[in-house]
Order: C-alpha cells, then sequence, then structure tokens
C-alpha cells in the first residue's frame, strides 16, 4: 500500500502476531494521511538497508515485535535516524524489537524486560488476561508541557505493564510503577519509563509501552499520545 502525500512516512510491521502489527498499525495510518503523509507499508526491515529510499523518508513507524535484524538493515535504519529520519511506535512494536541486536537496543534506549502480570494465586491456566493488571501511567511534572503530553493527566490502563531496562539519555515523558506484592521476588517498588524521548543525530525517538492490543491503543489518552509522538518525531 502506498498513498499519496507531501511528506513519506515507511510504515514497517510484523513479527509476533500477538500484537496485531496489522490492525495496530491501520489505526494510525488515516492520521498520517492526514497530516499529509505519502504512508508506504512493508512487512519485514528488509527495506531497512535501501538507504537511498530511507534518506526520503521523514517517519518510520515500527509494529516488529521480536523478529531479527540484520547487520545492513539495522546500519540502514540508524544511518537514516541519525540523517533525520524518524522513529516512533509502541509496546513490543519497538521496544522488544530485533532482541539479536544490543545495537538496536541502544538505537532505541529503552528495552522491554517482562510484564510481572498477576499473582500466581490469581492466575487461570492458558488465560493471556494473567499478564494483564491496573496500573497507571503517570505524566512527569516536569515534562507537563511537552507537546506529546501537555493537558494529559495521570491514567489508568488495565493490560500488560512493562518492565523496562534503560539509560538515561531517555528523555522520559511518563513513569508506571511496579509495586511489591505477597510473593513477589523484588523487595522494592520499581518505576520504568512508559513514554519517552530519545534524540540521535539529527532524528527523533518516540517510544510509548502501552500497547499491547487495538484496544488499548483506542484509550483516548494513549491514542493521543500516539498520535502526537508520531508527528513530533518526523523531520
Amino acid at each position: 500500500m502506498t498513498t499519496t502525500g507531501k511528506r513519506t512516512a515507511l510504515v514497517v510491521r510484523g513479527g509476533w502476531d500477538g500484537h496485531a502489527p496489522v490492525q495496530a498499525t491501520d489505526l494510525f495510518i488515516p492520521h498520517l494521511v492526514d497530516n499529509g503523509f505519502a504512508v508506504r507499508v512493508e512487512d519485514s526491515p528488509a527495506i531497512y538497508a535501501d538507504t537511498d529510499y530511507l534518506a526520503s523518508v521523514d517517519l518510520i513507524m515500527q509494529c516488529m515485535t521480536m523478529s531479527t535484524i540484520e547487520h545492513d538493515q539495522l546500519a540502514g535504519l540508524r544511518g537514516a535516524i541519525a540523517a533525520g529520519t524518524g522513529f516512533a511506535g509502541w509496546h513490543g512494536g519497538i521496544a522488544d524489537s530485533y532482541r539479536n541486536s544490543s545495537d538496536y537496543l541502544h538505537l532505541v534506549g529503552g528495552q522491554f524486560a517482562c510484564h510481572p502480570g498477576k499473582p500466581a494465586a490469581e492466575h487461570v491456566p492458558g488465560d493471556p488476561a494473567n499478564n494483564f493488571v491496573p496500573y497507571v501511567i503517570n505524566i512527569r511534572p516536569e515534562a507537563a508541557t511537552h507537546p506529546i503530553v501537555a493537558g494529559i493527566e495521570d491514567f489508568e490502563l488495565v493490560t500488560e505493564q512493562y518492565w523496562v531496562l534503560s539509560d538515561d539519555y531517555v528523555d522520559v515523558l511518563a513513569t508506571t510503577t511496579q509495586k511489591v506484592r505477597d510473593g513477589d521476588p523484588w523487595n522494592r517498588e520499581v518505576t520504568s519509563p512508559a513514554i519517552w524521548t530519545r534524540t540521535w543525530g539529527e532524528g527523533k525517538i518516540f517510544v510509548a509501552t502501552p500497547g499491547h492490543s487495538v484496544d488499548v491503543l483506542q484509550n483516548p489518552s494513549v491514542k493521543t499520545i500516539v498520535e502526537r509522538g508520531l508527528l513530533w518525531a518526523s523531520r
């Protein structure tokens, strides 16, 4: 699929089907088109090796959970972002991509570690909802005027809560805190970035960890944050 527009957006989607990469990205493609982007869709990171094409791309929206990336593909992606191409996504489609590449993790700045889910005593065998817990996305007060989260208050979700490993080169807009419950092996609360940005050369990166399923992406706060993040990251 390719649309017409003044700016160019590349959608790269695939990987683990559990994150509904086609339906999830289809939710935001009309937003890109309405904002003047010509949209091209690819189903693998192979397009990243086409450095001539990537040089013309203003924004990459990626939803590629796990999967793998080749050396030339990653080099093309990193080079394009450093030259000004924006890179944006949500949940495992950006924060749990290409586990085979430490250089990709370095690029994004935060990596999914786990989603602890419900306490074991509450598990129902085989139920995907075992991974869903109520938790709060806390907008950082010092980031409250950032254009991605301006006017959005703290909000609660019931879905996977990402425990993220990150570095201090991420600019954190919102956090989430994993509580300590009976039976947990950790003995103090752990706060992870839930929404962050990162600069890479001339490029900008946007990541939101909510987004396990389409219904989560349709939450008004999540949807607004992702829509704004896509535009913010674009060249």
